[in-house]
């Protein structure tokens, strides 16, 4: 009560003798001591003092003067005042006060100062769970402060020191101090010494400056090192080679003992990797790490062998994610050791990685003097590391975003990968093993069907110019062509049937793609491939569905239109023309894919620059759809037959543009083709040429200006089939020099058309040379006749029925068209409409029908052809 409530009696003596009595015990306690300050100021508090010095001032004067009495009431009234009576100019004060604005530096540095003050507190009290997360989180804020190239803290250096001083410690006495503890606290204690010595390692210049600036008992305890400004830290990925920095790097093991690799070591490290291989929390940067050190200090073959083996296995098993690609650094490093690898297999013909080999022991040194043939086998398997490296090659190309300059500079790594290849070739055939040179043949296969020769040819000066010497047997071939026909023979007499039929879709691709249209037809017809492709892998399918659309656009560009329209349609038919050649995920319309199909379909796409253009695709069909289906329309006098389409796509948007109101200027590559097959209908051929001519997708196909030329005389030629298919009621005779002014023919192929037309019993008319006139022949069927007809029809698609039902009994299927997945529809073989035409023949109809819908069904046809040969 006597602090708070003073007596206005108190004489100012008393306060005196107070004073006094508090001065001579200042003195007494710190004699060295500034002077102390009058009485007024320990009581009166201006009104910007902080609050904590207030309420410490209060503190002490409760320590030193709380008993005295005899205090001024002015001086207790002040004091009361403003401790707790604070008018509004003070809170206003007080709030300027606490309205500091700090940079966001500061508050870094702050917080960083927090953590180090928590850590100081957990060191005190063992607790080096604490201390681990703690140090985690002061490691992060350094390196946030790295990043923005801000000089280090000094009290991190004091706090690393601080640290260092209480590890040393609780080390003296680990023994006694683990047992005491908790297995967490001492795991926790583990972890910190190895995270603190190698931070002391990396900071090792600025803790000696800072040392040596505190060696001097005079300098002050908390004096501001002057550091450095770090330059911003740049993580070495792994698998790039060792900085000189890094030389002087000692690994620490269990125990804080530091490990000493030498080459009578090598397998007890290579056995301990081995054990951790596999096994949850095992860090396996660290392997690599150690591997690395290992290869330095190995000496012989046999230990240069098994240390590469083991390290490009851990490079191949650092991403464990199967939807993730591999690091390109680490993939480079995991390239150049697979090639060292090999090199030194080639050059010790006396050693050999096997992947089935008996058992020996893995920690002796084996020589081929120790051996009973002279020659070491070791467990490995150098085609499964070509294998992974180019599927890894390829994963990373599917990831990467193939509009940018990354993607092409990606692809310029497959150069050396290529190379790689050629040098595991050579290996095998020194070695003379069947089953790997065939795998390896594939892969090299697989990288150059597809290419141009100009590629091609690059591809081989790297291999012939490379560093280290690849000499293949089937290498030395005078042309691209002839490389890709030796090497598909050589794995047409290989023993795997998974790998003939790879070699034999890569070599129909191949000649599809030089336009060698009849070679690679025979190739795909003679080798039965259509009967058993569905059975096959997915991976195999969509090489399939490849090379027909391959052998499709080269029968376009050699100006054949019927073949082209035939091979394309199937394809075109499912409409999942993107997800069949494996270069889009299709999205089902009343379903959605579970995460494991849609992850399994993304994985199979292929990377970008071996995609087929499909707009170019969809192009080259409907333009042979055009020049197939418009003639046969103008042809059909019946409504029943015009609803029995050859091409069900290309109809169904010829229907949907017919129901325009409204047809503005074409627009897109559908646009300018159904526009162009109006004018077709209509005989305005001229303008269906310009249409067709102006699409802009054909500049992205080879030979682009004979491609137009040959549409240009195509639609000349179809364009007078169907001026006579649409206009041959309305005359009796025709004269042919019209017809040449027509259609801009000349005399020679304005016979040849109408002949031809004639002879198929297309046309029912007659060609009057001396006249040069075509005489017309009006022959109107009777009612027999046409019912005769449509019987005909019905028992040809009843017979068909019933073949469709045994073959599927009986475990087969008809036709190749009606096995394709996803196809729909009524599919009708050209046996039936090759019937049909017939009893039209037979019946007397006008013109002679359709001629059997798809051109013989392209197959049937080239079938007839290739019996006939054999």
């Amino acid at each position: 009560m006597s602090r708070f409530f003073r007596q206005a009696a108190d004489s100012d003596s008393e306060s005196s003798d107070s004073e006094e009595s508090l001065l001579s015990s200042d003195d007494d306690a710190a004699p060295k001591a500034a002077p102390a300050k009058p009485a007024m100021s320990r009581f009166l508090r201006l009104a910007n003092d902080d609050s904590d010095s207030s309420s410490s001032d209060s503190k002490s004067e409760d320590e030193d003067g709380s008993d005295d009495d005899d205090d001024a009431p002015k001086e207790a009234k002040t004091k009361i005042k403003s401790a707790f009576l604070r008018d509004s100019d003070e809170e206003e004060s007080d709030e300027e006060v606490k309205r500091v604005v700090k940079s966001a530096r500061d508050k870094r540095l702050e917080e960083m100062e927090a953590t180090g003050k928590t850590m100081d507190n957990a060191l005190k009290i063992n607790d080096w769970i604490a201390i681990s997360t703690e140090y985690d989180k002061l490691a992060r804020m350094v390196q946030r402060q790295q990043n923005v190239a801000e000089p280090i803290p000094p009290f991190y250096i004091r706090t690393l020191i601080s640290l260092e001083t209480g590890l040393n410690a609780a080390l003296a006495k680990e023994k006694e101090a683990k047992k005491k503890m908790n297995a967490a606290n001492a795991r926790a204690l583990t972890a910190m010494k190895q995270k603190v010595r190698k931070t002391l390692k990396e900071f090792e210049k600025e803790v000696k400056q800072y040392n040596d600036r505190h060696s001097s008992k005079n300098s002050p305890a908390f004096a501001a090192p002057q550091v450095q400004v770090r330059p911003e830290v740049v993580k070495r990925p792994i698998g790039v080679e060792d900085d000189d920095d890094d030389d002087d790097f000692t690994h620490v093991g269990r125990g804080g003992r530091a490990t000493q690799y030498t080459s009578e070591g090598i397998y007890k490290h290579l056995q301990a990797i081995h054990e951790a291989r596999g096994k949850k929390n095992t860090d396996r940067a660290d392997q690599i790490r150690t591997l690395e050190r290992l290869l330095e200090v190995a000496v012989t073959p046999y230990q240069r062998i098994r240390v590469l083996l083991a390290l490009v296995s851990s490079r191949f098993d650092y991403n464990a994610t199967v939807a993730s690609y591999m690091p390109i650094e680490m993939w480079l490093s995991a390239q150049r050791e697979i090639d060292s690898l090999i090199a030194i297999l080639i050059d010790n013909g006396s050693y050999s990685v096997q992947e089935i080999t008996e058992e020996y022991d893995d920690l002796i040194e084996r020589t081929p003097e120790g051996e009973k043939d002279g020659v070491v086998r070791i467990r490995g398997s150098i085609i499964s590391f070509v294998d992974r490296l180019d599927d890894e090659f390829a994963r990373s190309l599917q990831n990467l975003d193939p509009h940018g300059t990354e993607y092409v500079d990606r692809l310029k790594d497959e150069k050396g990968l290529y190379c790689t290849i050629c040098r595991a070739e050579t290996l095998y055939e020194k070695k003379q093993l069947p089953e790997p040179i065939a795998r390896v043949i594939m892969r090299r296969l697989e990288h150059i069907y597809s290419k141009p020769d100009a590629v091609l040819t690059a591809l081989e000066s790297a291999v012939a110019t490379a560093e280290i010497p690849v000499v293949l047997s089937l290498a030395s071939q005078p042309s691209p062509s002839k490389l890709i026909h030796t090497l598909c023979v050589h794995l047409y007499k290989s023993g795997n049937s998974v790998l003939r039929t790879r070699a034999m879709l890569s070599h129909i691709y191949h000649h599809a793609l030089h336009n060698d249209f009849y070679t690679a037809r025979d190739m795909l017809l003679m080798s039965h491939l259509q009967e058993t492709v569905y059975s096959m892998d997915v991976g195999t399918q969509i090489q399939y569905n490849r090379a027909v659309v391959q052998l499709g656009l080269c029968a376009f560009r050699s100006g054949l239109i019927k073949e082209a329209q035939s091979t394309l349609q199937d394809i075109f038919a499912t409409q999942r023309v993107k997800e069949l050649l494996a270069q889009g995920v299709h999205q089902p319309r009343f379903q959605t894919l579970t995460p494991e199909q849609e992850k399994a379909e993304k994985q199979r796409q292929l990377p970008f620059h071996m995609h087929i253009n499909t707009e170019l695709l969809e192009a080259a069909f409907l333009v042979s759809s055009m020049l197939v289906e418009i003639p046969m329309l103008a042809s059909i006098d019946l409504e029943e037959q015009k609803r029995k389409a050859i091409s069900k796509p290309f109809r169904r948007l010829l229907d949907f543009a017919d129901r325009q109101v409204f047809t503005g200027p074409p627009e897109s590559t559908r646009d300018h083709i159904m526009q162009a097959s109006k004018a077709l209908q209509h005989g305005q051929w001229e303008q269906c040429r310009d249409l067709i001519q102006d699409i802009k997708i054909w500049s992205l196909m080879p030979e682009a200006t004979s491609v137009k030329e040959m549409l240009a005389k195509r639609i000349q030629e179809e364009g007078l089939r169907t001026y006579l298919f649409a206009f041959a009621p309305h005359y009796k005779t025709l004269s042919l020099a019209l017809l040449e002014r027509t259609f801009s023919l000349d005399r020679r192929a304005v016979n040849s058309i109408v002949s031809r037309m004639i002879w198929t019993e297309e046309l029912p008319a007659s060609l009057d040379q001396s006249a040069g006139v075509i005489v017309f022949h009006r022959i109107e069927p009777t009612r027999p006749q046409q019912l005769a007809q449509i019987l005909a029809e019905k028992v040809g698609a009843m017979v068909e029925q019933n073949e469709k039902a045994l073959d599927i009994r009986l475990g087969g299927a008809s036709s190749w068209g009606d096995r394709a997945d996803g196809l729909k529809g009524d599919k009708r073989g050209e046996q039936t409409q090759e019937r049909r035409g017939r009893g039209e023949r037979r019946g007397g109809g006008a013109r002679g029908g359709t001629r059997g819908g798809r051109g013989a069904r392209f197959a049937q046809g080239l079938g007839n052809q290739m019996t006939k040969a054999r």
